[in-house]
């Protein structure tokens, strides 16, 4: 950086940083729309409220669109805004942790909890850069934005009516919500239902009562629960059998139990997020093959479960369903079941899809119709985001990757094409930049999620010198 003092303040003031991102992480704020005055949820709204306090603290100017989401001003001096978009919701937390997921706890070197990675920590870093590059005498000549966003998880509601709230939007900008060194793509996303309705039989023998696997679309489902029960009363010794067998073969994690006169089915398998599934086990492709090996009364159910089985199963990119599509700059698409759910009347696969971004969604829609009407599935279209794509070229991207291999001395990564979709699809001229470094484990949507404080450091320094170089401007006497 060309300015002085920024390093050393964000050295003094890191406690203070690390004990605001500790209290954010301490709220639960996974995304619940409801209605009145915190549209997202208490939680949500709680950590809102505490970003804008922060913010109010620091003589920032806020803008709240109506509780939907907001943005923290630091103004400039002429036209023009650069934008550091973030979010303020997390995933649902998941089991097994090792740790309080919410607990903000500060020990051996990191920041613990959901959201210490996505996207809470980056937040956090992102505005203790604007706070020290304020208190160092840095005037932009561009506003520097930072936007909050509130439902970055699920539906983007929030986003959509902010932007709809204000007067400008940025010219360019980034969201600190991806990888290092800089993001240039992002592939296409499609969320849909797989449905399938279930006509039901009157005769006695084994019925699936109930199904419910995963917590998210865009994760992997780390756990799925099957509940059967036996009308005619044969017992369930040979599905125990059968799960017992699944437990020897790679230690396969399929377990069962009485639930009254009923047999209830667990399959646990390892979370990971949605656009890199390959980093996971999904615990409803693991319940399924084990259920197909289960004839029930119901063909409908047994139809459904072959579906899944044979056109499915663990397949990461579509390869069976028939949407495998790939292109030279950003590879194959990516296909992943996040949840499931079934019971007598009917059963629905949610599915989270990462496609190229030279690719025509239309095109992955038509290649599973022809798998699906062959076992009367239905398709109940949801989410689509559109991929963005910016030549690695461009002198935006180059000013990025400046600033990373400046601040890291890595001359070797380029810059990425993703499956994750950030809140860069929002606003033009906008990517992803970081915050998890190359080597780093990905731990978003992940139990254990934390952040070392290594990390958090490097980070802030890494956006208060990107900011700079964005927003233009000069150094004055410092505060």
């Amino acid at each position: 950086m060309e300015f002085s003092g920024v390093k050393e303040h964000i050295e003094k003031n890191k406690e203070a940083m690390l004990n605001d991102l500790s209290f954010l992480i301490s709220i639960p704020s996974v995304a619940v729309r409801t209605e009145g005055n915190a549209p997202f949820g208490e939680n949500v709204q709680r950590a809102y409220e505490a970003m804008m306090k922060m913010a109010e603290r620091e003589g920032f100017e806020t803008f709240n669109a109506d509780n939907f989401g907001g943005h923290i001003d630091f103004p400039g001096s002429g036209e023009g805004i650069v934008g550091v978009v973030g979010h303020l919701d997390v995933v649902p937390e998941g089991d097994n942790w090792d740790f309080d997921p919410y607990g903000g706890e500060i020990s051996e070197g990191f920041v613990k909890g959901r959201g210490a990675v996505d996207d809470k920590g980056p937040v956090i870093a992102s505005f203790y850069a604007m706070k020290a590059l304020k208190e160092c005498g840095f005037r932009p000549e561009k506003t520097v934005r930072l936007i909050l966003g509130l439902d970055e998880e699920t539906e983007w509601e929030g986003m959509d009516y902010y932007l709809s709230k204000v007067k400008e939007v940025p010219d360019m900008g980034f969201t600190p919500d991806g990888d290092f060194p800089a993001i240039h793509g992002e592939k296409g996303i499609l969320v849909f239902d797989l449905a399938k309705k279930f006509s039901g039989s009157g005769e006695k023998g084994l019925r699936l009562t109930s199904l419910k696997g995963g917590n998210a679309a865009n994760s992997v489902a780390d756990f799925a629960r099957a509940v059967v029960y036996d009308s005619a009363g044969g017992g369930y010794e040979a599905i125990r059998s059968r799960a017992a067998d699944f437990r020897g073969r790679d230690g396969r994690r399929v377990s069962c139990r009485a639930a009254g006169r009923s047999l209830e089915i667990t399959a646990r398998g390892v979370s990971a997020h949605g656009a890199k599934p390959e980093q996971g086990e999904n615990a409803v492709s693991l319940i399924m093959e084990f259920l197909g090996g289960i004839t029930f009364i119901d063909e409908d159910v047994n139809d459904f479960i072959e579906f899944y089985n044979e056109k499915i199963g663990y397949d990461l990119h579509g390869e069976r369903i028939g949407c495998h599509i790939s292109d030279e700059q950003s590879g194959s698409l990516v296909f992943n079941v996040g949840m499931i759910e079934a019971d007598k009347g009917g059963g629905k696969i949610t599915v989270n899809i990462r496609y190229p971004v030279t690719a025509d969604y239309e095109a992955v829609y038509e290649g599973i119709m022809k798998a699906s009407d062959k076992y009367n599935m239905g398709i109940i279209k949801g989410k689509h985001q559109p991929p963005i794509y910016i030549p690695a070229d461009d002198p935006f991207i180059e000013t990025l990757m400046e600033v990373y291999r400046e601040h890291t001395g890595d001359n070797g990564s380029e810059p990425l094409v993703i499956g994750g979709g950030t809140y860069a699809r929002a606003i033009k001229n906008t990517v992803a930049f970081g915050a998890r470094f190359p080597g780093e484990p990905e731990l978003g949507h992940q139990k254990n999620e934390c952040i070392s404080v290594k990390s958090m450091t490097l980070l802030t320094e890494i956006y208060a010198d990107a900011i700079y170089r964005l927003a233009g401007g000069k150094q004055t006497e410092a505060r």
